[in-house]
């Protein structure tokens, strides 16, 4: 049996890993508190999306069905009900939509996005494309939609070094 000074050090090393350990998790939680509920942050990892298959040049040329983005839209509305910001980290987090913007040029990105929303705008608020089109444009929208971009940032920043251990 280890000496009474030894057991008192693993001890107090013991209590501090295990508040290093709470701190720590804390932390990850502290970005945003809508990155709590479960609708908002990663919102897509139950949804079957295969990548291989999406064919962006056709949508370019042809452009697309809205019944292939239906989980997108579903879970935006969804969202929308919560804020408009909510919305956002939804929209900037569907795995189709980070591959566009990964691997094709901006304005052909921009244009895509652009799409989506106003389809969208469409569907749900029954808006005509200038009205949905003014909606993207206006002051609020742009707002959430850098406020989205600079959350899911830091969470992508606080997520890779854990990746690395």
């Amino acid at each position: 049996m280890a000496s009474p000074d030894k057991q008192q050090k693993r001890a107090q090393r013991a209590k501090a890993k295990a508040k290093q350990n709470r701190v720590g998790k804390a932390k990850g939680s502290v970005i945003h508190p809508l990155l709590a509920n479960p609708l908002i942050n990663e919102p897509f990892d139950d949804v079957e999306i295969d990548l291989s298959t999406f064919d962006f040049k056709d949508i370019e040329e042809n452009g697309f069905d809205p019944a292939h983005f239906d989980d997108l839209f579903q879970t935006m509305k969804a969202a929308e009900g919560i804020s408009l910001l909510a919305l956002c980290l939804v929209f900037l987090q569907y795995p189709v939509l980070e591959l566009v913007v990964a691997e094709e040029a901006e304005e052909p990105a921009t244009d895509f996005m652009m799409g989506l929303l106003i389809v969208y705008r469409g569907l749900f608020h029954n808006e005509e494309e200038d009205a949905a089109v003014n909606w993207v444009s206006s002051d609020v929208f742009q707002a959430a939609l850098y406020e989205a971009s600079q959350i899911l940032q830091k969470k992508n920043a606080r997520s890779t070094p854990a990746a690395r251990d």
